[in-house]
């Protein structure tokens, strides 16, 4: 097994090439497969009368529009073309989620490995037909979505052409707190919606992630910064890159211990038999031919002996020989 893990730097960047390219460097330092920012053209995103999302008018301030937040953070095509081939170079896969439908035909041309959608986008059906048509993979977050909206944007996509759909359960506050995380979601999209499931979070720390993982995620998506304080709206619940290789170690430990599902005993703990379980003994001297009771024998480490599970077998039988104290028994006939 192993979890697909976005590093998700968004537009923590604040529209610098010079912070979108330490980015990468860290992610790929933390060991995560992907580092994915956002396309948009901030006109074509939001109109001048959207106002901010209350958490951004904490991190940001309330004076400024979302569209004029959002200028500021915008990267350009040619910035994406370089950062592409900047993770080329660093040896990480490169992502961007794009917001309208200029940024999904430029960023058709960059050849991703996949689309990463966002859940704003869910009930956006001509945005659906687009990255549909493309018949790419596509791998989708799910916030703020009941199981209706869910199916009914798989349904566009499928029949617009897309590829393989791996569905992301997903919170859109930030930071999501953590009564409304609702990780057993996971385990209801999977079955009703039959597609593979992931997990994009939003909570503070990497709890959470991991947790999902053990629940059978496999894709986890995580925003993260270089610094929490900087300005900007999504700083503030995202990691810092040495919580980001946490994270991943953490992720790649629990694949390692998630195992087969079959129980069984395994070779590491083979030498433990001997030591930690226990073999019928004599409880006290039993001489040749006296007989086994329980008032003469009991049970105790090593297990070098014979099982205690035959107890009732042994009682009643003859010894063959004399026995001293702690002695294990010998099978007899």
């Amino acid at each position: 097994m192993h979890t697909t893990i976005i590093a998700e730097a968004g537009v923590n960047h604040n529209g610098s090439m010079t912070l979108a390219k330490q980015m990468v460097e860290k992610a790929k330092q933390a060991g995560a497969d992907y580092v994915k920012f956002q396309t948009f053209v901030p006109e074509k995103l939001v109109s001048r009368f959207a106002q901010k999302a209350e958490y951004q008018k904490e991190t940001t301030g309330a004076a400024e529009s979302q569209l004029q937040m959002l200028q500021k953070l915008a990267l350009t095509q040619e910035d994406f073309i370089e950062l592409q081939a900047y993770c080329k170079t660093v040896g990480i896969g490169f992502l961007s989620t794009p917001f309208d439908l200029d940024s999904i035909a430029f960023l058709e041309k960059l050849d991703m490995d996949f689309w990463k959608l966002p859940s704003g986008e869910i009930t956006n059906l001509p945005y659906l037909e687009a990255i549909g048509r493309t018949g790419r993979d596509i791998v989708m977050s799910t916030g703020m979505c009941n199981m209706q909206e869910i199916q009914d944007a798989i349904s566009i996509l499928e029949k617009s052409g897309a590829g393989k759909i791996i569905v992301l359960h997903c919170n859109t506050e930030y930071p999501t707190p953590y009564t409304d995380v609702n990780l057993l979601a996971m385990q209801q999209m999977r079955q009703t919606l039959q597609k593979p499931v992931g997990y994009s979070d939003h909570t503070i720390g990497i709890e959470v992630p991991i947790a999902a993982v053990a629940l059978g995620a496999t894709v986890i998506e995580k925003h993260f910064t270089l610094d929490k304080q900087m300005e900007g709206p999504d700083h503030r619940a995202s990691l810092e890159p040495q919580e980001l290789a946490q994270m991943v170690a953490a992720i790649r430990n629990i694949e390692q211990s998630l195992g087969n599902g079959k129980k069984k005993r395994t070779a590491s703990e083979e030498k433990n038999c001997a030591v930690v379980r226990k073999s019928i003994v004599a409880k006290q001297v039993i001489k040749q031919g006296e007989l086994f009771t329980e008032e003469n024998l009991t049970v105790k480490r090593p297990g070098t002996g014979i099982n205690p599970m035959r107890w009732h077998e042994i009682i009643g039988k003859i010894a063959d020989r004399q026995y001293d104290v702690d002695e294990c028994i010998e099978d007899v006939k």
